[in-house]
């Protein structure tokens, strides 16, 4: 089965397993959801996450889920850039998330980085997701 949005399909099952109290949900592994996990693991958002193989042989990453006294660390995330509508920003443009109490996870031309970390290293680039 191939998915339109992979990234996408990633942050759902986050946001499903944070609802369900799971400690750890599954997600087809690639480069791109690797480096946004690694974005969300230094920003302190997961515990971690961890390549296995799955059932069928394929790459899977397992994401252990944060929670802070019962409740989920995450309380919103959610995809700005879409496969059909690409959202881009320069870095003296990027938008603040709940003030500056949340992020937002850029593709830039040095990686996947917080929007903080791309102010920065002063490069801009497409919006991926924003999280609080």
């Amino acid at each position: 089965m191939s998915l339109s949005d992979p990234l996408g399909d990633m942050l759902t099952r986050i946001r499903n397993g944070q609802r369900a109290r799971k400690d750890a949900v599954n997600s087809p592994a690639s480069r791109l959801r690797r480096n946004v996990l690694e974005v969300l693991k230094r920003e302190g958002y997961i515990r971690g996450y961890e390549e296995t193989v799955g059932d069928r042989g394929f790459p899977e990453l397992n994401i252990q889920l944060k929670y802070y006294q019962g409740d989920p660390v995450i309380s919103t995330i959610s995809r700005i850039s879409t496969p059909g509508r690409r959202i881009y920003s320069s870095v003296k443009d990027l938008p603040r998330v709940r003030n500056g109490l949340g992020i937002s996870i850029l593709s830039t031309p040095r990686g996947v980085l917080s929007d903080s970390e791309a102010r920065d290293a002063n490069v801009g680039g497409e919006i991926l997701c924003k999280v609080f």
